[in-house]
């Protein structure tokens, strides 16, 4: 017997899977024989997710007691021992998930390489669970589940001290285990014979058509002969997944107006038999659900928000749905789970119940690109006069996935005021998909800057300003005007960038002139040899260093300036300028001395060489890249980096 036993009670969170459950305390406990790696797989809806949500209760400490431990099997309890680590890998790179693990850890590591190697030189082995393979990464199409299984799981799983239990769709749970030694790995299928469970398929029918747990009262759910009846025919025809009794159970009850418990031929044996059935039922046309539901199996994150539900069915459909989605939610409602939000205001996102709805909807789909095409052209109409700032959330934050998928993202990748607006850590996502051969000027810029704003999570006008002066650095002045052009309050003018290698030291000083006022001037510290630049000291003294002299305001070529001449602010008049400065390796910041407040920050993807600020707000600053002038603006509120 595959399910409970009749001498022990069932997991209350699983209700069977018995097998499987033994295998993975043995894992746990590192029992002998047991494998080192464990690949728990099936196909989508097979049930792996909760199987896998079921064992981790019995391997946190605090949860453990909740559950009725005394009763259960005794060799599908692990031991009680520390919670293991468990980076959840939804909506994260690679890359995060294994800096997760390093944070865990507690490892003192500076690269994915020391990781590993801090991981093996460890006196006693670490135990690792990786759910939801399958759901990483910020962007949909961008194949993060499977970077993810290459770049860190596999590695993760020759590292002899790890102990490694991954959650993975079926093609790469072969992939994961391709190298480790006999014995060292095994995969649990959950469709193979050895690890399928009928009769908890028939408990979970059975339990979900209970008026006590939630289901209404019907001639099939009251009386209990009818309902386990139905139970075991649901549990028959769903073959070995358990998705499939939950969507048949959910149709049944759902629309329970003409519908037959007897007729076991008009229970789903898949996911998309339980679409057709259900359509039908309704006197629908199967492709009228299917299409109602294309936006939500194309969907990103966690669903799209309602009101947007009719706009990108009927961009989908090529036709008006409204009329479809009047009353669309009993026919659409099985499959799909709504959820509120309070964040933005509150609102109700819609997202399908399961991912292998969406992957049955997108695979009856004639042409994905070309559906992603008319959402993207659909969420472009839906922004309003074309002012990002005003976009839904959805809208601003993924509609680069869907470009992405569409084929169209390199054209999106124009306009700064998505670049401003829109959540970095997607569209980096999905910019980094694109080939950067395909890419224009400003995207590159972007994706230069694109670590900087993850890595500080900067509000809307800090990622203006670092755009700003990212633009001015790569030689597109007309992106950073247009910049300004936003309606916010930067805190800064970048002036003039000048790419020029190894400069040491800048100063600000002033050039005395007898017709007029002082030139101000930027001075900066090159190697010998750079072009325009003027060696320091005499002739024939062999100096290494050079200065280069450019107007502060206007980068005027000022070569010909004797730096004998360039007057420097004197002490005095730096203390009693209004803002002050403080640097580190890679941040300044520009302080308002009298209120004691940052007024400007300024962060860089390259350590500071050299800074200097202006009596008048000037900040001259230098990197590996080059020097740059940025006239500061005085603000009432600080900005923090």
């Amino acid at each position: 017997m595959t399910g409970s036993t009749e001498d022990y009670a069932p997991h209350p969170h699983i209700g069977g899977r018995t097998a499987a459950l033994r295998a993975l305390a043995a894992w746990r406990a590192a029992a002998p024989g047991a494998p080192r790696v464990i690949a728990l797989t099936g196909s989508s809806g097979s049930g792996r997710s909760r199987l896998l949500t079921g064992f981790l209760m019995l391997c946190e400490p605090d949860f453990r007691t909740r559950l009725p431990l005394a009763e259960m099997d005794p060799s599908t309890v692990p031991p009680e021992l520390p919670a293991p680590a468990v980076p959840a890998p939804a909506g994260l790179t690679a890359a995060q998930v294994l800096w997760l693990l390093a944070d865990h850890f507690e490892l003192n590591a500076s690269s994915t390489e020391d990781v590993y190697a801090e991981l093996a030189a460890l006196d006693e082995p670490v135990t690792v669970v990786v759910p939801d393979v399958d759901r990483a990464g910020p962007v949909r199409a961008t194949g993060e589940p499977a970077r993810l299984v290459r770049e860190v799981l596999a590695p993760l799983a020759a590292t002899e001290t790890v102990r490694l239990l991954a959650e993975v769709p079926r093609p790469w749970a072969a992939e994961l285990a391709a190298g480790l030694p006999p014995g060292a790995v095994r995969i649990i299928d959950l469709d193979e014979r050895e690890w399928a469970d009928p009769e908890s398929l028939v408990l979970h029918a059975q339990a979900a058509l209970t008026p006590g747990f939630g289901a209404p009262e019907l001639p099939f759910t009251v009386d209990p002969a009818a309902r386990l009846a139905l139970a075991a025919a649901v549990a028959r025809r769903a073959g070995t997944s358990p998705l499939v009794v939950q969507l048949a159970v959910n149709c049944a009850l759902m629309a329970p107006e003409g519908f037959d418990p007897a007729d076991e031929s008009r229970l789903p044996t898949s996911v998309g038999e339980a679409l057709d059935l259900h359509a039908r039922r309704f006197g629908a046309d199967p492709r009228t659900l299917r299409l109602m539901l294309a936006p939500l199996a194309l969907a990103e994150a966690d669903g799209i928000p309602v009101n947007l539900w009719e706009r990108l069915a009927s961009a989908v459909a090529g036709q008006d749905m409204s009329r479809a989605l009047a009353g669309g939610m009993l026919l659409a409602g099985p499959f799909v789970q709504p959820e509120e939000q309070e964040e933005d205001g509150g609102r109700t996102l819609l997202r399908l119940l399961h991912p292998a709805v969406g992957d049955e909807i997108r695979a009856g789909l004639p042409n994905v690109r070309a559906a992603q095409t008319q959402i993207s052209m659909a969420l472009l109409e839906a922004v309003p006069d074309q002012d990002w700032s005003k976009a839904d959330p959805y809208v601003r934050d993924h509609i680069a996935g869907h470009t992405l998928e569409a084929g169209l993202l390199p054209q999106l990748l124009t306009d700064p005021g998505l670049f401003v607006h829109a959540d970095p850590v997607p569209l980096r996502a999905a910019i980094e998909a694109v080939p950067v051969e395909a890419l224009g000027a400003p995207a590159r810029t972007y994706l230069r800057t694109a670590p900087l704003l993850t890595r500080t999570q900067a509000p809307a006008v800090l990622r203006a300003a670092l755009l700003e002066t990212a633009f001015v650095e790569d030689g597109l002045p007309e992106y950073a005007d247009a910049i300004h052009r936003l309606g916010l309050e930067l805190p800064w003018r970048t002036l003039w960038s000048l790419p020029v290698a190894g400069v040491s030291a800048v100063t600000v000083g002033s050039l005395p002139s007898p017709d007029g006022p002082a030139t101000a001037v930027a001075v900066l510290v090159v190697p010998a040899g750079t072009p325009g630049a003027r060696p320091i000291g005499e002739p024939e003294e062999a100096s290494g260093s050079a200065v280069l002299v450019r107007g502060l305001v206007q980068p005027d070529d000022l070569g010909g300036t004797d730096p004998a001449q360039i007057l420097r602010p004197s002490e005095e008049e730096r203390t009693a300028a209004p803002l002050a400065l403080s640097r580190g390796a890679d941040y300044l910041r520009v302080w308002d001395r009298a209120r004691e407040e940052v007024v400007a920050a300024l962060i860089s993807d390259t350590p500071f060489t050299a800074a200097d600020i202006s009596p008048d707000g000037i900040l001259l600053v230098a990197t590996e890249r080059g020097a740059k002038a940025l006239r500061i603006h005085p603000a009432e509120a600080a900005l923090a980096s």
